[in-house]
């Protein structure tokens, strides 16, 4: 080995003195029955190191930072904020372009209400049972009214960001995803039902299967759980936002039955400026949705920002190029289904696959979705209001499956040996050899199952104890005046 250069050792003498500096004065994390030995320079080094590349701390070291990392820290933050951007107002003023003007407010209300009962829930015992060790089908009590959820980081899920910013980044997913549910019965549901529905839905379906999908001892948690039974990846949302939103979607308009005036009446958007404008903010705030998934400012956050805007982007032009093909012009409101359905297929692997994958899934995006909101869905005569099953259930289904065709350890080295819970649970050896497709397909059939049995079961529940639908008049008159006594415009 060569002697150190004198620019070598002033570069370890300046890292050493940075180490010093940043772990002067912060508390130490020490095992309750352990007293560390005095942390050598490597030591020092290496938890910083930790820290850069959003790694897993330094085990039983006394100069180990016990609080988060600022940087990672702040990107969760502002991940949460950007979550929370897309269904206030994203997918309210995307929604509520789509609709008629008499029920404009109806929609805004329903995501506002939304917003509140969910963070209540999620405060008392949802975030607990979908993130606290529990069953491989859903989380025990430990953190019940976010009891022990402080600023220290849990380990379990994030080794450099605060716990309680974990929690709150989560409660955004947790807020649209039963959101998305109300695009397929706008303009026909009482504002009461819907809420009394999103409560039950939360406990029967939500809460189960983010936690089987991406609690710490979950049934499909195949990247972190070593023990899980199947052995599906899910990067942000696929299975546990948008395929159970969307399969619930048709569901629940299938118990409701059409509108009035349903293919007799025309009911077109009333305002594609606002429609374009939730677009939009969905778009921006999706990059907090995927890129925030990875739990950090790190390389894997990186490559879902660029999976994100090229799988967008390529759908968004699809879904216009197929519409100027087969209609002879490509439409705003067709730019901006294509615009979701990329966002939406592209979600469940946005942090496993690279470039040229991100811009297969745009294409299949922009084109199978497309498909199901224009050819079948009139085919079948169902009355999906705004499309969220043709884009959030199909889409989810294409992007869940998908990942397991396109994933790739080059990306993400969660998925390789590396990980013992990847090695252990077979998880590495489907993605190394091409089985992953099959573990994706299981997760697949779990999550459509859970979501129309339970549905059908919450959404007769409902029907039977207060009423689903309003009055024919009131649904006439628009939902706006007769549910809220408001009016969105007044002219």
């Amino acid at each position: 080995m060569k002697p150190p250069t004198p620019s070598t050792k002033w570069l370890r003498g300046a890292l050493a003195a940075l180490v010093l500096t940043c772990t002067a004065g912060s508390p130490r994390i020490l095992a309750a029955d352990e007293k560390p030995a005095d942390p050598t320079l490597e030591q020092r080094v290496a938890d910083l190191e930790a820290y850069v590349n959003n790694g897993p701390r330094t085990p039983n070291v006394a100069s180990r930072v016990a609080g988060p990392g600022p940087g990672h820290n702040a990107w969760m933050m502002t991940s949460s904020a950007l979550v929370l951007f897309m269904t206030l107002p994203g997918l309210a003023l995307f929604y509520g372009g789509l609709v008629r003007r008499k029920n404009v407010l109806s929609v805004l209300a329903q995501c506002l209400g939304i917003a509140g009962l969910v963070a209540i829930l999620w405060w008392m015992v949802g975030y607990s049972l979908v993130f606290a060790p529990g069953t491989p089908y859903i989380g025990g009590l430990k953190y019940a009214f976010l009891r022990g959820v402080n600023s220290s980081p849990n380990a379990d899920y994030g080794a450099w960001v605060s716990h309680n910013v974990y929690a709150m980044y989560q409660l955004m997913f947790a807020i649209i995803t039963p959101a998305l549910i109300m695009g397929a019965i706008a303009e026909r549901m009482k504002f009461t039902a819907a809420l009394a529905f999103v409560a039950a839905w939360m406990f029967l379906v939500y809460f189960p299967l983010a936690h089987m999908v991406w609690g710490v001892d979950g049934l499909m948690n195949g990247v972190w759980n070593s023990a899980a039974k199947i052995s599906s990846i899910d990067f942000a949302g696929g299975t546990v936002v948008h395929m159970s939103s969307g399969w619930s979607a048709l569901v629940l308009c299938l118990i409701l039955g059409p509108r009035i005036g349903f293919k007799k009446e025309i009911m077109s958007p009333h305002s594609m400026v606002l429609c374009m404008i939730g677009t939009g903010m969905l778009w921006v705030g999706w990059y907090g949705f995927n890129a925030g998934s990875a739990v950090g400012a790190d390389g894997i956050a990186a490559n879902a920002f660029m999976t994100t805007t090229l799988a967008t982007a390529v759908a968004s032009f699809t879904w216009g190029a197929l519409e100027f093909i087969f209609r002879k012009h490509a439409s705003v409101i067709g730019f901006c289904s294509g615009a979701v359905a990329g966002l939406v297929v592209i979600t469940p692997a946005t942090g496993f696959v690279d470039a040229t994958g991100a811009v297969i899934i745009g294409l299949l995006a922009g084109s199978i979705p497309y498909l199901f909101c224009v050819k079948l869905k009139a085919v079948f005569g169902y009355d999906d209001a705004l499309d969220t099953f043709g884009i959030h259930a199909v889409g989810g289904t294409v992007g869940a499956f998908m990942t397991g065709l396109l994933a790739t350890a080059a990306v993400n080295p969660n998925l390789t040996s590396g990980n013992p819970s990847a090695k252990a649970n077979g998880l590495a050896e489907f993605v190394a050899h091409g089985g992953l497709w099959h573990e994706q397909l299981l997760a697949i059939g779990v999550t459509l199952l859970l979501a129309v049995i339970a549905t059908t079961i919450i959404g007769f529940a409902v029907k039977a104890i207060v009423g689903l639908r309003p009055t024919t008049d009131s649904e006439r008159q628009g939902l706006d005046v007769t549910e809220h006594e408001e009016e969105g415009y007044i002219m």
